[in-house]
């Protein structure tokens, strides 16, 4: 268990994907003026990562390493693809709204980082692990800032009227600045709580 609980807290926490390597940053753009479809996109992007890193780790020794980047993209957009079906399917309205941004889950760097970093050389079940928390610590962090820029862009939760009815809405937040701002101020809190912790 001491290696799943490193895997989490790094994943997490200490090397999280978005605000301590920068990673995947172009969704947040794009996604997180609402909460719900930010919420859906990155269960799908953390399924993704999870599923492709088992595949990767299982096919590993199989894969000729001249072709295991284009061998992984493969992979990756397998699970994309299967993701998009399902959104189509069963959630249409997400689906439409979302449009282009969930077949640009297959450019993700985290995705194909964790491949390449982690399942290129570690055992199935662990690099599974890895993939689904590093998803996961992408989650925390576009699902953080929707939370807001929703709130204060819209006056929503998930949709719902949650402000004052004289509360004026922020236009700002529902427009891709924002996103920047808001990433910026999330990096900077956490960061500065970071270092307080190490001092």
């Amino acid at each position: 268990m001491g290696k799943f609980k490193e895997v989490f807290l790094k994943n997490t926490w200490y090397e999280n994907p978005v605000f301590v390597l920068v990673l995947g940053i172009c969704s947040t753009l794009a996604v997180t003026n609402n909460l719900k479809n930010t919420f859906i996109m990155t269960i799908g992007v953390m399924l993704v990562t999870g599923f492709s890193n088992l595949t990767v780790s299982l096919l590993k020794n199989l894969i000729p390493s001249k072709v295991r980047m284009i061998t992984q993209v493969l992979i990756i957009s397998f699970y994309v693809i299967i993701v998009d079906i399902i959104l189509k399917a069963y959630l249409p309205d997400v689906s439409k709204a979302l449009g282009p941004y969930v077949g640009l889950i297959i450019t993700n760097c985290i995705i194909m980082g964790r491949a390449e970093a982690f399942a290129q050389s570690n055992p199935p079940l662990i690099s599974f692990w890895d993939g689904i928390t590093s998803g996961f610590g992408y989650m925390i962090v576009l699902v953080a800032i929707a939370f807001f820029r929703e709130l204060l862009g819209f006056g929503t939760i998930f949709g719902y009227k949650v402000m004052p009815e004289n509360f004026v809405n922020w236009t700002i937040m529902i427009m891709p600045p924002s996103a920047f701002f808001m990433l910026a101020l999330f990096i900077w809190i956490v960061k500065g709580f970071k270092k307080e912790g190490a001092k």
